[in-house]
């Protein structure tokens, strides 16, 4: 009769059953097995980024392949835009200057340039009869002086004051990046070629100046 008994439900009411819940979930078994609060905000962030790529990849054609190109198409492009604005493009840039740190006169460049072809150094006698064109315009005002400009950029600068000379100009620059900046040979005739520009330059009149 006893064991019948104990097998019949036995109906408590709400509050009985709330302390005696409560009871149970106090013990240090359940407390244990509960994530921290590190834990707790762990979870959550992973959980908000997987909703975000779920919904970046439901997004993006190819789902999650096509999410994952499209991440490393702007990595690489993070890395073109470094590389042509940041500290790499500018050390690239002033490694093809015309002038370095200081500046000779015209005349003290074509001295030098001289000097180097008597000795056959044909690289130095480029370099410095080009630097000599480039000063020469900077003395007569036609270009500013400013450090950091290419061959390029001065001859298309100057182009524009002496139409006459403008491709001469570009192909100069071309000779002087070649040996300084390309690592091929200076030769005989690339001195002639900047030699006779520099004669040309120096005979040029600019533009601004034709009228008066």
């Amino acid at each position: 009769m006893t064991g019948l008994l104990t097998d019949v439900p036995v109906d408590i009411d709400r509050d009985a059953a709330r302390r005696a819940a409560a009871e149970e979930l106090s013990d240090p078994k359940y407390r244990d097995a509960r994530p921290n609060f590190l834990q707790q905000i762990g979870q959550w962030l992973g959980e908000q980024l997987e909703k975000l790529l779920d919904g970046l990849s439901s997004a993006v054609p190819g789902g999650i392949f096509g999410l994952l190109l499209v991440l490393v198409l702007l990595i690489v492009l993070v890395v073109v835009i470094r590389l042509r604005t940041g500290k790499i493009a500018r050390a690239a840039k002033a490694e093809r200057a015309v002038f370095g740190a200081t500046r000779k006169s015209a005349d003290d460049y074509r001295r030098a340039a001289a000097e180097a072809v008597s000795a056959g150094r044909y690289d130095d006698a480029v370099r410095d009869r080009f630097r000599a064109v480039v000063r020469a315009l900077e003395e007569r005002a036609l270009l500013d002086v400013r450090s950091g400009r290419t061959a390029d950029e001065a001859a298309a600068e100057a182009g524009v004051l002496l139409p006459d000379v403008a491709t001469e100009l570009r192909q100069g620059a071309r000779l002087f990046d070649d040996v300084h900046y390309g690592g091929r040979d200076g030769t005989e005739a690339a001195y002639r070629a900047l030699t006779e520009l520099d004669e040309r330059c120096r005979r040029a009149r600019p533009v601004a100046m034709a009228g008066s």
